[in-house]
């Protein structure tokens, strides 16, 4: 079970961060949507609408799940950038899941996931060195970095894309 929970592996937080390790990451941040748009392509409504694995979230859900996290990102990031170590508030990504917008068509969160990411990558490549040592505290996590949250949010695209593309594999799609 925790192969199709990682298709990528868990996450590990840097302990420190070269120019070179965040210019990577901001490159594979801005190749999120395309290469989520790859993994969904062609597949039916009733390939959408299947687990990525037992008891996980439908490929449909995790399609509306990456915008929903990636904007809370984004907003996090314009916090801590005007903002003195800002608390930021958390959601519950399991009930946003559940929510009428996470069953419709995937179209308008692929759109949303591509203007968001041409934005934040704007953000991003504009951002200094003392930008990325800002901080938001989680109230559940504590204090984040922000080159902390950019290493996060680079493997969280390729962790759900990589769901979808392992599904892909094991069915034979």
């Amino acid at each position: 079970m925790d192969d199709l929970r990682y298709p990528v592996g868990d996450f590990t937080p840097p302990q420190s961060v070269t120019t070179e390790q965040r210019r990577a990451w901001i490159a594979e941040i801005s190749q999120t949507p395309a290469k989520m748009r790859a993994a969904l392509h062609g597949l039916s409504h009733e390939q959408l609408d299947t687990p990525y694995r037992p008891e996980g979230w439908t490929v449909r859900q995790v399609v509306h799940h990456v915008p929903d996290s990636h904007m809370n990102s984004y907003i996090r990031f314009k916090l801590a950038l005007t903002e003195d170590r800002p608390i930021i508030k958390p959601y519950d990504e399991a009930q946003w899941a559940k929510l009428p917008d996470a069953t419709s068509p995937t179209g308008p969160s692929l759109h949303l996931l591509e203007a968001l990411h041409l934005r934040w990558v704007t953000l991003l490549d504009a951002m200094s060195e003392a930008d990325f040592a800002r901080v938001f505290v989680h109230p559940e996590l504590g204090p984040r970095t922000l080159d902390q949250t950019v290493a996060l949010y680079e493997w969280h695209g390729r962790h759900h894309v990589g769901h979808i593309t392992a599904l892909r594999k094991r069915m034979g799609w």
